[in-house]
């Protein structure tokens, strides 16, 4: 017999951190969140980080995979986005309205962001103007925007006077002033009509975490190759999200968030990418490239994905391509609940995976939950449940189907994180 036990240690757990800082109103009711990228405990913004880097990484850890109404309370949210990230058009990886898109005060090519922020907005997008100081630069900007925000100077006379000649200007505009750290300066900014408000006086940003999967740089740079061509190969892409249980998280993510519809569900990887399409995978690729994602060497939690999801894949084969598919994808899904620490009900909900998916994970259900089920007896060398289920799988077969395939599967990968080992 051939040694096909699985050793599935669970390595220690990716932590990411986010912070949120609450935009109040002139009642100091919470109006808003502004999420803050932070790669630490400490709640700073890391030093040496770009305004690119850190919107990179705030789209494709927190946005994709956690989702804004779970990272805000169902708040209205406030993100930051670099000039690379705007003209890149990474607000079209989220739903209009969704969020309020704040052009940072370091943002460059200002006659380029104006044309791309005027577009956006005909889409239904928000913007905010952040940290507005006055220059003559933002001119063009500032009859797009549907709020400016301002830092508090001292004296405060001179915020107050900023603010009162935007209000004259632009009547429909909403003022926020950041950085209020007294009672008195909050009374000043109320008697003058500001809009909302933002400091220390109120809150300090509160720090989020949460457990995450980072992609391989080889799926990173293998993504890159393939959609940098002018004609996207469809199967191409599929075929390198599914080597990937992070790329697999996010790209689920994102078709959850894109569809909002209730009685969506999604049943195999191939169909996730068939239906975000060319414009919104490439952008999701942008993401990737911009946020310099990546680790460099792969957990045995994830070669289990991958192995469990090939063995799935090989048994489920006689079935035909789309239900060989569905099989991949429960297999690779099986283990986000350890990567990510959430059970494997509130994925199931989260990545609609639909009913028989997510019956397969939760109660091995069907044959995608036999099937399953037949893979983990396999692992815990349990061939007693492996050959009673393999009667229900495929009762025709011999157990040695059952040995080549996990072989197989082990063979797979093996290779796959070989791969990634040897181009990290």
């Amino acid at each position: 017999m051939l040694n096909t036990q699985v050793t599935a240690n669970v390595p220690d757990l990716v932590t990411q951190y986010i912070a949120r800082q609450p935009i109040f109103n002139a009642e100091t009711g919470v109006y808003a969140y502004e999420l803050l990228y932070r790669d630490s405990i400490n709640n700073v913004f890391p030093v040496g980080t770009t305004d690119g880097q850190a919107t990179g990484r705030l789209f494709f850890n927190a946005l994709m995979l956690i989702g804004i109404d779970k990272l805000t309370a169902n708040q209205y949210a406030f993100i930051n986005l670099s000039s690379d990230a705007l003209l890149e058009d990474f607000p079209k990886l989220l739903q209009p309205n969704s969020a309020v898109i704040e052009i940072v005060e370091r943002a460059d090519n200002i006659e380029e962001v104006t044309r791309r922020v005027r577009a956006l907005k005909k889409e239904g997008y928000i913007f905010a103007l952040d940290d507005y100081d006055g220059d003559e630069k933002w001119e063009p900007l500032l009859s797009l925007v549907d709020y400016i925000k301002l830092e508090v100077e001292e004296p405060i006379i001179k915020t107050n006077m900023l603010l009162k000649k935007l209000k004259r200007r632009f009547p429909d505009v909403k003022i926020i002033v950041e950085r209020i750290e007294t009672h008195e300066q909050f009374m000043i900014l109320k008697n003058a009509s500001c809009d909302y408000f933002q400091g220390f006086f109120f809150a300090r940003p509160e720090m989020l975490s949460y457990h995450n999967v980072e992609p391989s740089k080889l799926a990173v740079f293998d993504l890159l190759r393939c959609t940098s061509r002018p004609d996207l190969n469809f199967d191409e892409v599929h075929q390198r999200v599914a080597k990937d249980v992070g790329l697999t998280a996010r790209i689920l993510k994102l078709v959850n968030a894109r569809s909002k519809k209730p009685d969506f569900v999604i049943s195999s990887i191939s169909q996730a990418v068939i239906y975000l399409g060319e414009n919104t995978i490439r952008q999701f690729v942008r993401v990737l490239a911009l946020s310099e994602l990546g680790v460099d060497k792969p957990s045995e939690l994830t070669k289990l994905g991958l192995i469990r999801a090939q063995f799935m894949l090989l048994m489920l084969e006689p079935g035909g391509k789309e239900m060989a598919e569905r099989g991949y994808l429960v297999g690779l899904m099986s283990v986000l609940d350890a990567i990510l620490n959430m059970g494997l009900d509130v994925i199931a909900k989260e990545f609609c995976l639909g009913d028989d998916l997510s019956s397969a994970l939760l109660n091995f259900n069907g044959m995608l939950g036999a099937t399953l089920q037949l893979a983990r007896a396999v692992e815990e060398d349990n061939w007693p449940l492996a050959i009673k289920l393999l009667e229900t799988i495929r009762p025709a077969s011999e157990i040695d189907i059952v040995y080549n395939a996990m072989f197989a599967a082990r063979q797979y990968g093996d290779d796959v994180l070989a791969s990634i080992i040897e181009q990290a």
